[in-house]
């Protein structure tokens, strides 16, 4: 039986059976097999695939070995989790972004506690000078989505809290155009602050605001597939978010 989830999640990386081979370094005709015949690869090229195509390894294969190695994995991709976002250490938040190299995301509504951060505005244009590709979203103000969140946290001003952390970016974006800052008008599960291969994560909970919400420290592993979760929810917001406009922070 052919396996039309590794077919699939190639097309949807834009390979070729080639491409993968040369990328994990096997025979082109054993990749082939892999796929038209179902053949099953040794587990360290079952890993090495998952990792290659950014997906989790049971998604492209379940025998029950699999299954119970990628819970393994994912579970060690946990570096802490903190039972709020108030008591993550103060400065993990920019010891976690000095990291990045490559990758700097923000993923939330508002973040205004980071906006307010004068070191956090240091640290972004410094990153942005080198080779780090940083991206930061922020919710449309005047989107249903935004209304909603700040009815299930009990203040109803979530809008207000985002044109505050849009004025504070505003000297960033006007004097530093290589930081990409984008609106989305999605329903957000959980805020994500991402660099490189690290992130933490702050799940949103109806009724109480994010600071009192938890938070995972994550590390992607390869094969893990928990870290790839997040971080591919990144990629499919900013893909449809829009720039900002001066109506955006003055709500004029």
């Amino acid at each position: 039986m052919s396996n039309e989830r590794l077919r699939s999640a190639l097309l949807a990386r834009g390979m070729s059976v080639q491409d993968l081979a040369e990328a994990i370094e096997v025979n082109p005709k054993t990749v082939e097999r892999w796929i038209t015949q179902g053949k099953a690869p040794y587990r360290r090229h079952q890993y090495a695939t998952a990792s290659v195509l950014k997906v989790d390894v049971t998604t492209l294969w379940e025998d029950s070995r699999t299954v119970d190695s990628a819970m393994d994995l994912s579970k060690a991709e946990i570096v802490a989790v903190y039972p709020h976002r108030h008591t993550v250490p103060a400065g993990l938040w920019r010891e976690i972004y000095a990291r990045a190299e490559n990758h700097l995301d923000v993923l939330v509504y508002s973040g205004l506690f980071l906006s307010e951060d004068p070191l956090f505005h240091d640290l972004l244009k410094a990153k942005v000078a080198g080779t780090t590709q940083v991206r930061i979203l922020l919710g449309d103000p005047g989107c249903e989505a935004v209304r909603q969140r700040g009815i299930d946290e009990g203040h109803q001003i979530m809008d207000g809290k985002i044109r505050n952390a849009l004025l504070n970016y505003r000297p960033l974006f006007e004097s530093h155009p290589d930081i990409g800052f984008r609106l989305h008008d999605s329903t957000l599960y959980n805020s994500i602050y991402r660099s490189d291969d690290e992130m933490l994560v702050n799940p949103h909970v109806y009724g109480i605001g994010a600071y009192l919400a938890p938070v995972l420290h994550l590390r992607r592993m390869p094969g893990g597939g928990l870290f790839d979760t997040y971080a591919n929810s990144i990629e499919q917001t900013w893909g449809g978010a829009r720039h900002i406009t001066d109506r955006d922070i003055t709500g004029a």
